[in-house]
């Protein structure tokens, strides 16, 4: 149903730095065809949703929307673990340590961050580990 995010950045090549091994780890890359000096689109491939990062357009400072959050599936909670602590490693804000949200323990389990930019990202996964 989503076609694609645009989350904005005052610093494209910081934002690479997090955004291209967060792609790498849910099996994307980015999208030569639709990147420019000014964003870069990330995906798992033809018709699939993107993930945007971008400069913007009106050459106004970017700034993170407020109640705003991106959520990106992963395919296993090891892989919330190594995103969500890379990306504090990496100077980001820890948002919510990985972790089971709600009664299931085989149900949402996810991770928050915010970005250089203040974006806030959940990666997360439903079901058994």
């Amino acid at each position: 149903m989503i076609g694609y995010v645009m989350l904005g950045t005052n610093d494209l090549a910081r934002a690479r730095s997090l955004y291209d091994g967060i792609a790498e780890t849910l099996g994307g890359s980015v999208l030569a065809a639709y990147s420019s000096d000014k964003r870069v689109f990330y995906s798992k491939g033809a018709g699939q949703p993107m993930l945007a990062i971008t400069v913007p357009h009106d050459g106004a400072a970017a700034s993170a929307g407020n109640g705003t959050m991106i959520a990106l599936p992963c395919d296993t909670r090891a892989a919330i673990d190594a995103i969500h602590a890379k990306a504090i490693a990496m100077g980001c804000t820890d948002d919510g340590a990985p972790g089971v949200r709600g009664p299931n323990p085989n149900g949402f389990y996810g991770a928050y961050f915010r970005d250089f930019d203040n974006n806030k990202i959940c990666v997360f996964r439903i079901g058994a580990p």
